[in-house]
């Protein structure tokens, strides 16, 4: 089977699928694509080719993006793999696939290294971090204060004021929220 034929029938599914998961019937679908319930019939059977403004209107009635519709059937819309970065001992599962609502990233990080010291060690940009301490300890940094943050308790400052962060006697996890400035800052292990 050619890899056109498997996208086209998981489009067709999906279509069919989230149309169904909205309890809707074809005539529901219809009326709010502009499209005749026999159109729709045929295009989710099989017996019609999709066109491009056809799918379009489909997905915005379904309120789903193009991509939704035709993204790969394998895992990786659903399985989060980790991205190691050994050099800064950090190892980042990022939990949502763009930014998520006002630009924000969330993101599982297990450090594994203490917080860089020196003169270039701390970052300043603009916004503000949030990050609470799944398992372990951290030790946060801010300018010339240290705050210790230990498993169950969060920690939330201003990026305006020279930060870093690492792990205090052994491996912790944190869940972090990050704004733009921040996930350049703090997850700069490479786009995917």
């Amino acid at each position: 089977m050619k890899q056109e034929d498997s996208v086209d029938r998981l489009v067709r599914a999906r279509i069919r699928g989230l149309r169904l998961a909205k309890g809707w019937s074809l005539d529901d679908l219809a009326a709010r694509c502009f499209l005749s319930p026999s159109t729709l019939s045929r295009i989710e059977t099989g017996h019609r080719r999709i066109g491009l403004d056809q799918l379009t209107a489909i997905a915005q009635a379904l309120g789903a993006t193009l991509d939704e519709l035709v993204e790969s059937s394998g895992d990786e819309d659903v399985v989060i793999r980790p991205q190691h970065d050994e050099a800064r001992g950090r190892t980042y599962w990022m939990l949502n696939r763009a930014d998520g609502p006002n630009g924000f990233t969330v993101a599982r990080i297990r450090i594994t290294q203490r917080a860089p010291r020196g003169a270039d060690a701390q970052k300043v940009h603009p916004g503000r971090d949030w990050f609470t301490v799944l398992s372990g300890t951290i030790e946060l940094l801010l300018g010339e204060r240290e705050v210790i943050v230990e498993a169950g308790n969060a920690a939330a400052f201003s990026t305006m004021v020279p930060h870093a962060f690492g792990a205090l006697d052994g491996p912790a996890e944190i869940l972090a929220v990050l704004d733009h400035d921040g996930r350049r800052t703090h997850l700069d292990v490479g786009e995917e």
